[in-house]
């Protein structure tokens, strides 16, 4: 199974986030998805399945309440001019990205431990060294044929050791098991580097957008 278009992307890459989150289930609407988070930093996201300017525009002018994100799948460059007063890019440029999901054996670099395990629905993979210090680790919440990895990380003192290959092969082979046969991610551009050297392409470029606090009067 393969996305026949970006629009199909943007669904899953949605769907499974908000299970990888623990956020609420997400409200279509005619231009996307909202998505109530309820973090501090970030209390809801809208998700734009189509970004124009006349869309943008007016989201971010009716949406003035700080932490609300904005996502759209179009360069930076393209959105900032759209955005309401109060709005800016956050971020660099980031990356919708896809591949099929096999299940593969995984080797675990000599001085350290691999740990899997599932919880509602999330598969996590936990890189430890042999005396327990964090390394890195990810996740990846599989929705039925599609599967979204999320929040991969290595600790820069253990970068360019194989242990982003051996996480991302983890969470791969955990939603494959699990029936999933494709999956999503958003990448930043650091990151895009990782995923395309185990086979993720790019679908879409992504960028993200908040709402700041109104300034405070002097």
């Amino acid at each position: 199974m393969s996305f026949r278009n970006t629009a199909e992307a943007v669904e899953a890459w949605v769907e499974g986030w908000a299970v990888s989150r623990g956020a609420a289930e997400p409200a279509p609407c005619s231009w996307g998805f909202t998505i109530d988070v309820g973090l501090s930093k970030q209390v809801m996201r809208h998700v734009l399945t189509a970004a124009d300017e006349a869309t943008v525009r007016k989201i971010t002018e009716s949406a003035t309440a700080p932490a609300v994100w904005l996502k759209a799948f179009v360069p930076p460059e393209t959105l900032t001019p759209w955005l309401a007063s109060g709005w800016s890019v956050s971020g660099g440029p980031s990356f919708l990205m896809s591949a099929p999901l096999r299940a593969s054996r995984a080797e675990v670099p000599d001085g350290y431990r691999l740990r899997t395990w599932n919880r509602a629905g999330v598969t996590r993979a936990l890189v430890r060294t042999a005396d327990g210090a964090f390394a890195a680790r990810g996740q990846i919440a599989a929705t039925g044929f599609t599967a979204v990895v999320d929040q991969v990380e290595t600790d820069p003192a253990h970068q360019r050791r194989g242990l982003g290959r051996l996480v991302m092969g983890a969470l791969a082979s955990a939603a494959a098991e699990q029936g999933a046969t494709v999956g999503v991610l958003g990448a930043t551009l650091e990151g895009r580097a990782l995923y395309e050297t185990v086979g993720w392409r790019v679908v879409a470029p992504l960028t993200s957008a908040v709402r700041g606090p109104d300034p405070v009067e002097a």
